[in-house]
């Protein structure tokens, strides 16, 4: 039967891929997006310290090194699936349909760059990280993508599934970033939807634990041998950094501590911190194995204490 035989949890925001210079154009971004007058009168004294050139500088080299030990995990475990849990922003779904859990089974679904005419610099400058420069296939695992939309219907998951992708609309950057910064050349894929960010219909911490569970034993209930990886796509606090929660996140997948990781307050899931739920679908299919911390950087990237807590881990 298949068997899962390593984990990965990496962060993918633009602020991972950018060098610093750019980091001050990310920051002037959440001025729209957090009430960042309100963080930056709140913020404490030693935030000053953490947006000088030196402090960025030695954060982005700390997460350029653990990307490398991520896909150093990926290429000796050599697995020949990955299942890759994220979250999509608008990419292939719309107002149309936005589905809690959704699960691709084709035989391959594209990454389509589109116009870069809108966006602002510092995304322009992280673009090569999530998308090529011309349309790209990947390909899917779909026999045993198929066989686990079928056991998640004897899991009592309603996921959606489709085998057609939406005209126009591209695979999210939540598996593109895997592909482009993980891997040299593509593995087939096992794309598993959360809806993490958009109201009314997110689920739950706990929810997605049990997701994670249950993908588990449907891969490993597949006749075929090949060996799958779970990918954690996104996370973990931003756009305001969140020391505490991250921290609260990182000692629950280290302890495979259940009860802390799915009893995480709603409000703290919000926004790109909502894809922390990535993280915890990924710990319910990766009980048996141990979670290694390869780095965790809290990227202050403006006095409002805004930015990312990049995480990069690996289970074995």
């Amino acid at each position: 039967m298949a068997k899962v035989i390593l984990g990965v949890g990496t962060s993918h925001s633009t602020q991972v891929s950018i060098t610093p210079d750019w980091w001050t154009k990310q920051g002037e971004i959440d001025r729209g997006r957090t009430p960042y007058d309100e963080l930056v009168r709140s913020a404490p004294d030693w935030m000053a310290n953490e947006i000088t050139e030196e402090v960025w500088q030695s954060k982005y080299d700390q997460t350029q090194e653990a990307i490398s030990a991520l896909k150093d995990a990926i290429k000796q475990a050599a697995p020949d699936v990955l299942l890759i849990i994220g979250d999509d922003q608008r990419e292939l779904f719309l107002d149309d349909t936005m589905p809690t859990f959704s699960i691709f089974w084709g035989e391959e679904i594209w990454d389509l760059p589109g116009s870069m005419e809108n966006l602002a610099p510092s995304h322009k400058a992280g673009r090569w990280a999530v998308h090529a420069e011309e349309p790209e296939p990947y390909p899917i695992a779909s026999g045993l993508a198929c066989h686990v939309v079928e056991q998640m219907m004897v899991e009592h998951f309603d996921v959606s599934q489709f085998t057609q992708q939406p005209e126009g609309r591209s695979l999210g950057h939540a598996w593109t970033f895997v592909r482009r910064r993980l891997l040299d050349t593509p593995i087939p894929m096992l794309p598993v939807m959360v809806n993490t960010y958009y109201p009314p219909n997110q689920p739950t911490p706990e929810r997605c634990y049990d997701l994670g569970a249950a993908l588990h034993r449907a891969v490993e209930s597949w006749p075929g041998d090949e060996k799958v990886a779970v990918v954690a796509s996104g996370g973990l606090s931003h756009f305001v950094v969140d020391e505490e929660l991250d921290h609260r996140i990182i000692d629950g997948l280290q302890n495979n501590d259940r009860e802390s990781l799915t009893t995480v307050p709603r409000n703290q899931l919000q926004s790109g911190s909502s894809e922390i739920m990535n993280w915890i679908a990924a710990a319910g299919a990766l009980q048996h194995l141990k979670m290694k911390l390869h780095a965790y950087i809290p990227g202050y990237r403006s006095p409002a204490g805004t930015g990312c807590g990049m995480t990069f881990a690996t289970w074995h």
